[in-house]
């Protein structure tokens, strides 16, 4: 019987030591974090902030977490094009053997990637697309960005008590814009608000004319918008004002998107006293956002931080912050249990993993572009802190 238990205890100390080999092994290799980017094509952009916000948090850890060098491996999904995406994140894992797959500008590449990030079980940081159900699509799914319903419901409330009463919604034709339709619809029409007219606009160059005329002809008191940030947003302003919406005392309420600081200048004054809810904004009067937006001017002199770039950084400090718990360990369920729950303070202000959906909490401010010191910015006043993705249970 003491024999036995000798063995057994032999054979504990056996599998306990070969795990903790197995640890200091993986500690010890390189971390390779695959970014599945649009680098190319109308949403380059994207794919540009993206990459400047996870390379500026990585060169401030000093290129390694958790005693692991980081290898940022990039491949360019070229936009809207799921299968671009789901070859190149099949080739991030079977040749360039990443351990973190990252990135996700838009939704579609999100939802293709899905299925292989749980087959391969690896952590997949979505650091853009922002369809409320894509976190339910694997398990292994965590979003540092946001969600249409999470920026779009305090605006609705806002529109409400600022005396808004009738309002058109115009939408992108895809998730984020039928989401974005759904919730604001949803809040407004609660709070006592009218929808006197709806539309959803292709995701690839729509011609905006018709779609305004008809806004205009069914006279609300103001528009909400949401289409894809870029070009289409400045396609927008310029037929809005070209048609003369304003002049006929329509007035456009949106999420952020719509005056992201990468497209700001290019509305131009247009842009002004439009009022919009969004995660963050360049203005953001934090100690760790007048730091980042120092360092990024310092980094990328030629560009504007943005929502994107901030989500790039805040992904790569989950998966630092979690390797630390994990002891460099970046095997996906150990990964996975040490994320969820995690908080920390972003440029952006407290943000937090929801433990139940791997979603981000995060506040929600209240913005209206106003000119600061020469420059259009997103001026933030009433917010909404800890706010949760309403479009989920």
């Amino acid at each position: 019987m003491q024999v036995k238990k000798f063995n057994l205890r032999l054979a504990t100390l056996g599998a306990c030591a070969l795990s903790l080999a197995a640890t200091l092994a993986s500690a010890a290799e390189p971390l390779k974090i695959g970014l599945v980017l649009p680098m190319s094509g109308p949403f380059a952009s994207y794919g540009k902030q993206i990459e400047h916000g996870a390379r500026l948090y990585l060169a401030q850890a000093g290129g390694s977490f958790a005693g692991r060098k980081v290898e940022l491996i990039i491949k360019d999904d070229t936009g809207v094009a799921p299968e671009i995406s789901k070859r190149a994140a099949q080739e991030l894992l079977v040749k360039d053997k990443v351990d973190v797959l990252a990135g996700f500008g838009l939704t579609p590449s999100a939802f293709a990637v899905a299925p292989i990030a749980t087959e391969a079980k690896t952590p997949m940081i979505v650091m853009n697309a922002a369809t409320s159900s894509i976190t339910t699509k694997s398990n292994y799914i965590l979003r540092v960005s946001h969600t249409l319903p999470q920026v779009t419901a305090p605006v609705a409330s806002w529109a409400v008590k600022n005396k808004i009463k009738k309002v058109y919604t115009l939408v992108a034709d895809f998730g984020p814009g039928h989401d974005a339709e759904a919730q604001f619809k949803k809040t407004f029409i609660a709070a006592g608000g009218e929808i006197v007219g709806e539309v959803r606009t292709p995701v690839k160059n729509p011609d905006f004319a018709p779609f305004l005329q008809k806004i205009k002809d069914a006279k609300p008191e103001a528009v909400f918008l949401f289409v894809p940030p870029g070009e289409q947003t400045i396609a927008f302003m310029k037929g809005f004002v070209e048609r003369d919406l304003a002049k006929a005392g329509i007035r456009i309420i949106a999420t952020g998107d719509l005056t992201d600081e990468d497209v700001l200048e290019g509305v131009g004054d247009n842009a002004l006293g439009i009022v919009n809810s969004f995660h963050y904004s360049e203005a953001h009067n934090s100690p760790e956002n007048k730091a980042y937006v120092q360092a990024y001017y310092k980094a990328y002199p030629k560009d504007r931080p943005n929502f994107m770039s901030v989500s790039g950084y805040d992904g790569m400090q989950l998966i630092a912050k979690t390797l630390e718990k994990t002891g460099g360990d970046a095997s996906g369920d150990k990964f996975l249990a040490a994320a969820k729950g995690m908080a920390w303070t972003s440029p952006r202000g407290p943000i937090s993993i929801d433990p139940a959906t791997r979603d981000i909490v995060q506040t929600i401010y209240i913005r209206k572009v106003e000119k600061v010191a020469g420059k259009l910015q997103n001026v933030e006043s009433e917010q909404t802190p800890n706010f949760k993705d309403p479009g989920k249970p």
